[in-house]
């Protein structure tokens, strides 16, 4: 190659570089709009003596600065290509003082999960989804039982034993999924440059979308109101 060809060259991928290394990112938060809820106690009828008399209702958590926990975030049109990472864990749900911890997950579709039990009495999980097998398991105490979910959707776990027991699993089809903590808080990095469309999902506050510009560097922030019902 001649020389000023090579540096021809040169100059052409050092002018690609910024193009291919160009990444933003987008942060956020999920918060309750309007005044605060009050919170919500749900009646136990039976295994008192392993669950008390009441429990509070964790269908809706709503920190003291309005943020929302549990709410699942995830990007509709996600970078092509996105894999998810070799080393993930197994997503895990256990079932302590009456009630499964964490009440959401996020697995893979083809992943699994594993049910625990550490409370000193009988469970079970039961869930009818559309798209996966619906399943029915007697749970006692230590015993971990394994499901896999194959196909994208959100899956409703319900104990039948103890009747205010709920969590969800979140089946998802790409890696793009966040479950807010108790501050409310979600994140994405490394994102090409571009317009992005998320949808918010919370068991009582339903569905919202919303749309986000993402720069070439440097992150977009989005914030969601979500209202009660």
């Amino acid at each position: 190659m001649k020389p000023a060809t090579a540096l021809h060259g040169w100059m052409l991928l050092m002018l690609a570089l910024p193009a291919l290394c160009a990444a933003g990112g987008i942060t956020g938060k999920v918060v309750h709009a309007g005044p605060q809820p009050a919170a919500k106690k749900v009646a136990v009828t039976i295994d008192q003596y392993a669950c008390g008399t009441s429990k509070d209702a964790d269908d809706l958590i709503v920190s003291p600065r309005g943020e929302i926990s549990n709410a699942v975030v995830s990007i509709e049109n996600p970078p092509p290509g996105a894999t998810w990472r070799a080393d993930a864990p197994t997503p895990a749900i256990d079932q302590r003082g009456c009630a499964f911890v964490p009440r959401v997950v996020v697995v893979r579709a083809g992943g699994t999960v594993d049910f625990l039990n550490n409370d000193r009495l009988l469970h079970n999980i039961h869930a009818t989804p559309k798209l996966n097998v619906s399943f029915n398991r007697t749970q006692p105490k230590d015993r971990t039982i394994p499901i896999t979910f194959l196909k994208p959707e959100i899956v409703r776990i319900d104990c039948d034993l103890h009747s205010w027991m709920r969590a969800y699993v979140v089946v998802a089809g790409h890696p793009y999924f966040r479950v807010t903590p108790a501050d409310g808080a979600f994140a994405y990095d490394n994102l090409p440059p571009g317009r992005y469309r998320l949808q918010i999902w919370h068991e009582r506050l339903g569905t919202v979308t919303r749309e986000v510009t993402v720069p070439d560097k440097g992150n977009a922030t989005l914030n969601v109101e979500l209202k009660s019902q």
